[in-house]
């Protein structure tokens, strides 16, 4: 039995279905992230894109990224909410915005990610996963998240 998450833009013009729980899910605290999101993370959960089912328009804003790649950000065409993005043109991941969905409480964050500039005065949960920068997938990805990730790019 597949689960569904769904979730949409504050104005409802756009809603979205995602059709299976999120390899991982990362709160990240880079100052990238905190001068985009213009507040202190961004928490997004990292799910297949066909796995996504979408209602309403959507435009999609190439953005420049920290790594030099880019992001597409999917937004609304009416509200201009951020609903996902895909980083360095790997169209096949979502980087869904875990605020947008209707429940976001069901995905906390797996790992807190980019902690060395983090904010000061965000204090992380006790035994939280953490790292200063990034990480490798293969020390924190479940084995079978890392087989879908590993489905989508051969």
């Amino acid at each position: 039995m597949s689960e569904v998450f769904e979730g949409g833009c504050p104005c409802r013009s756009v809603r979205y279905r995602m059709m299976r729980r999120p390899m991982i899910t990362h709160a990240c605290h880079c100052r990238w992230c905190q001068r985009e999101t213009g507040t202190a993370f961004a928490q997004n959960a990292l799910i297949e894109t066909d796995r996504l089912e979408a209602t309403g328009e959507t435009e999609t804003i190439d953005t420049p990224s920290n790594s030099g790649r880019g992001q597409a950000v999917v937004r609304c065409a009416a509200c201009k909410i951020a609903l996902w993005s895909h980083y360095g043109g790997a169209e096949q991941i979502a980087f869904l915005r875990v605020g947008t969905l209707d429940n976001p409480d069901a995905f906390p964050p797996d790992i807190h990610i980019w902690t060395s500039s983090k904010q000061p005065w965000v204090t992380l949960p006790e035994g939280a996963r953490a790292v200063p920068e990034y990480y490798k997938s293969a020390d924190v990805w479940t084995p079978e998240a890392l087989e879908r990730r590993r489905h989508l790019f051969n």
